[in-house]
């Protein structure tokens, strides 16, 4: 069986957002190549076809989207998204797909052009952090979550920026092809693993930011040895430095003590290891560096404010 993904581009899109996902089902077709060919065949589209220029200036080169086939539809997002008005012949083609029972999707602010339309209204959706008070505002009848990595609801998807779009096409490679040719798809393609749609955009690594690199190694040295005794002491040998001297520079860069930046950190692996597998609540505690269940248990509550079964619950049913 083979399945079209269609992209419709606007002008100044965000020349990523189309050509990563592009490559997960190009990649993914070749993994599960059947005597007819690739399982996915990649059309780019627009209303009149012809080259359309995405924002960096490289165009790219799309058919009309009345000569192409239906299939999933997914928008790239960019400046163009977010200021793109929608015609009546697009609000149709969108429409088309929904009707049709296909899957329709977004990356990015390519949320504000599915918004537009109308297709979001009453459904959960997500888009780049620093554009969804915007989206909330200006559509809604949308359910903004601004913090997840990619959302589903019913046949219509929807992911934060850039790199987000690769982790939505593994979920649709996941789902129509099985979690083996996803997971093959993304050792190709060097990606370090699926990120679940559930996870946050924002890491801890990321948050805490320090400026110097003896830090940055402590950071690092955390996140590999979740398991070990991550005392003040033994991160202060990592950075070459006193304990004292440690303690004052690691709050000076990170604002957090390197208790609390362990703990999110921990908190950090263990919700992905809870969303992405079937391990137990023990299991994934221990494999985190948490004593305990029960200290997982009241870490995610400060930090989540959930406790780890509340979101492994909404992860399987597809929510988060």
């Amino acid at each position: 069986m083979s399945y079209d993904v269609i992209f419709l581009l606007v002008p100044d899109f965000q020349l990523l957002d189309m050509s990563g996902p592009a490559a997960v089902f190009q990649t993914a077709g070749k993994q599960a190549r059947t005597t007819a060919g690739p399982a996915y065949a990649v059309h780019v589209v627009s209303e009149l076809g012809g080259p359309v220029r995405s924002s960096c200036g490289v165009e790219v080169l799309t058919r009309r989207w009345s000569d192409a086939p239906a299939g999933t539809l997914v928008v790239p997002g960019g400046e163009g998204a977010r200021a793109a008005a929608v015609t009546p012949a697009m609000r149709t083609y969108l429409h088309g797909h929904r009707q049709a029972g296909r899957r329709v999707a977004s990356v990015c602010t390519g949320a504000f052009v599915l918004a537009a339309a109308g297709l979001l209204d009453g459904l959960r959706a997500t888009t780049h952090w620093r554009h969804a008070v915007q989206l909330a505002r200006t559509y809604p009848d949308v359910q903004v979550d601004a913090d997840r990595i990619h959302l589903r609801d019913g046949d219509t998807w929807t992911s934060a920026g850039i790199t987000a779009g690769i982790d939505l096409a593994l979920a649709m490679v996941e789902c129509d092809l099985g979690a083996d040719v996803a997971g093959a798809t993304a050792r190709e393609m060097v990606v370090y693993h699926r990120r679940s749609g559930g996870q946050s955009q924002f890491s801890a690594l990321q948050d805490l930011a320090p400026d110097s690199e003896r830090i940055r190694a402590v950071l690092e040295h955390i996140r590999g040895n979740l398991g070990a005794a991550l005392t003040v002491e033994h991160l202060a040998d990592v950075a070459c430095v006193s304990p004292r001297q440690f303690l004052r520079s690691f709050k000076a860069e990170t604002g957090e003590t390197p208790a609390k930046a362990v703990e999110r950190i921990r908190a950090e692996a263990a919700r992905a290891h809870l969303e992405a597998g079937a391990d137990s609540i023990d299991s994934v505690a221990r494999r985190a560096g948490f004593t305990d269940s029960e200290r997982m248990r009241r870490t995610f509550l400060r930090v989540y404010g959930q406790p780890p079964q509340a979101l492994r619950r909404m992860a399987r049913q597809g929510r988060v």
